[in-house]
């Protein structure tokens, strides 16, 4: 990676045996896979979040994170992409994951090591309890958010 361009992690976040909450981790599993991702980009598997991660947040510069939130709003499959400083910036999460994920940020903003975070929320609104497949509108939204997670990295290079 060329020293002008940031260290950029994406990291999926979720519990991938509860259906689609799982969504982060299933994208990160297939950048890895597939290595859809630029050049010098890491990918993470982040699980469930918590305090193990805060070292990786602290080692890059970018963390770009995708993770399911609660949308009864909007349809299953849609996304957003936010850019939260605070934790109370995070969306609503389906499981107690985003406790973990929002002690990390707060921590980080204590030890004044925040990375620019982004977060690619992808909406859902049912959590199915020891499923290991995602629905058919997340699972569409895959090749979606794998185009708009490049796209935002090239953005940063």
């Amino acid at each position: 990676m060329p020293a002008n361009q940031p260290s950029v992690l994406v990291m999926g976040i979720g519990n991938y045996l509860m259906g689609d909450e799982g969504v982060g981790v299933h994208l990160a599993q297939l950048l890895e896979k597939e290595n859809l991702l630029p050049e010098g980009v890491d990918v993470l598997d982040g699980g469930t979040g918590g305090f193990h991660l805060l070292g990786y947040f602290e080692q890059y510069e970018v963390v770009i994170l995708t993770d399911a939130t609660l949308d009864i709003d909007r349809k299953p499959g849609s996304i957003r992409l936010l850019k939260p400083r605070f934790s109370s910036d995070f969306p609503r999460a389906l499981s107690t994951h985003d406790i973990g994920l929002k002690d990390v940020v707060e921590t980080l903003i204590l030890l004044n090591q925040m990375p620019e975070i982004y977060l690619f929320a992808v909406s859902v609104n049912r959590v199915q309890q020891q499923c290991t497949t995602l629905s058919e509108p997340v699972q569409k939204a895959i090749p979606e958010l794998v185009r708009q997670i490049n796209g935002l990295i090239a953005t940063l290079r």
